[in-house]
């Protein structure tokens, strides 16, 4: 239940139920009647194979991309949109004891796929509402044109990380597929994807999409929550689970069952998208003050046996591709090893704040190789590197595949020691 609510709808509100009274005189209610209730939201029964069910059901039909949003949301510009932010006192759980509350992203500007949000809470699963009052905007009609629209595009989650009385932002689901996560003392740097199609393909990337969300409401004594998705592309659907422990680091552990429409050779397994522009080993191609620009500064990797790798990251003046082979993967993420200011000397981007990335298999992967894609860039605002784990062995159409593992975003790979 969302137990908050704005002054202006409060108010509204009241004043209902007070002319509702009034209009049988003063202290005088009529036998048998009782205060007009609002209408009961309709909800479902809900469960991790709710989720399953959907996605295999919708992979039995053509691909349809998600209601778009209205032409005069879509041509918003970067300032436009950023006026249009989430009202803080309407966060969902916000006011009640649970310790995670949740702010939502309006649709427009470059996300234009309109997104689903159910909460989940007992067991059953209702719809996010969207109304006027919503969002602060720049003018009512944008609030009207929102709350007629009735979706989002993403969401964030808060919960006190680094202090007791404050309800930090810590992760994100926002676009596509694409989410990031901060631990405690962090900035946000590289994202995380939920799965990657033909990465540098010559026939050009398919980007899947999250175009649904459940969230379930934790208890007021966890520490940790879920949230499910409904991934969807041209060429597969996904379930996805996100169990999510924020702290030092962040850590989500996800489970994935997919379901090809179509044979896929080209696939990417926790694929991580990051920025490397200039550094000590690749220096800037025009004159900066800065020593380094980047996100992230290398790809690591622990094999099976034992064996750890480090690849420092370039930008390279044409694509280049790496791939690093192996069966059953310890791990492999993306670094960000130096953590002094001196090193980066940028007081705005504090890139040495920006965390690590770190993928740990659950279970067998099989044969296959870490990929690592660098793109030439000349832009810090353009995230131009990726890396995924590529399986030898694609999906087959009518085959359900189901992998899971675990994401850790820390400052190092491996405490107190270097790779």
């Amino acid at each position: 239940m969302i137990l908050s609510m704005s002054g202006v709808r409060g108010k509204k509100l009241l004043v209902h139920l007070c002319v509702g009274l009034l209009t049988l005189g003063p202290g005088i209610v009529a036998p048998g009647a009782a205060l007009a209730q609002p209408a009961p939201v309709e909800s479902w029964r809900f469960s991790r194979d709710s989720v399953i069910d959907q996605a295999r059901a919708l992979s039995r039909e053509p691909f349809a991309r998600p209601a778009q949003v209205p032409e005069a949301l879509a041509q918003l510009d970067y300032s436009e949109y950023r006026k249009i932010n989430y009202q803080q006192e309407a966060a969902v759980w916000g006011s009640t004891p649970t310790r995670f509350s949740i702010q939502l992203f309006a649709p427009g500007y470059l996300y234009r796929d309109l997104v689903d949000i159910e909460i989940v809470e007992n067991g059953r699963s209702r719809p996010l509402a969207v109304s006027e009052d919503s969002f602060r905007v720049p003018d009512p009609a944008t609030a009207a044109l929102l709350a007629e629209i009735g979706k989002y595009a993403g969401f964030r989650l808060h919960y006190p990380l680094n202090s007791a009385d404050y309800a930090d932002e810590f992760v994100v689901f926002q676009g596509a597929s694409y989410f990031r996560g901060v631990s405690r003392g962090q900035l946000y740097g590289l994202s995380a994807r939920g799965f990657a199609i033909d990465v540098a393909g010559p026939r050009g990337e398919e980007h899947p999409i999250f175009r649904k969300f459940w969230i379930e409401r934790p208890s007021s004594s966890q520490d940790s929550m879920v949230v499910h998705a409904l991934l969807d592309s041209r060429r597969l659907t996904g379930a996805y689970r996100f169990g999510i422990y924020p702290g030092a680091p962040l850590r989500i552990d996800i489970e994935v069952t997919l379901f090809p429409r179509e044979d896929i050779e080209h696939i990417g397994l926790a694929p991580l998208t990051s920025m490397f522009m200039h550094g000590p080993l690749d220096h800037a191609d025009v004159p900066d003050y800065r020593p380094a620009v980047h996100d992230s500064e290398g790809l690591a990797m622990h094999r099976s046996n034992g064996e750890r790798i480090w690849r420092p990251l370039s930008n390279p003046s044409q694509l280049q591709i790496s791939a690093f082979v192996d069966e059953n993967p310890a791990g492999f993420g993306l670094v960000q090893r130096q953590r002094e200011f001196e090193y980066y000397q940028d007081l705005e981007a504090r890139y040495e704040r920006r965390p690590s990335a770190w993928v740990q298999p659950l279970g067998d992967w099989g044969q296959g190789h870490v990929k690592l894609v660098e793109i030439p860039s000349d832009s810090e605002g353009n995230d131009n590197i990726v890396a995924y784990w590529r399986p030898d062995q694609g999906l087959r159409k009518g085959e359900p595949f189901a992998y899971a593992y675990r994401l850790t975003w820390p400052d190092d790979v491996s405490p107190g020691r270097r790779l």
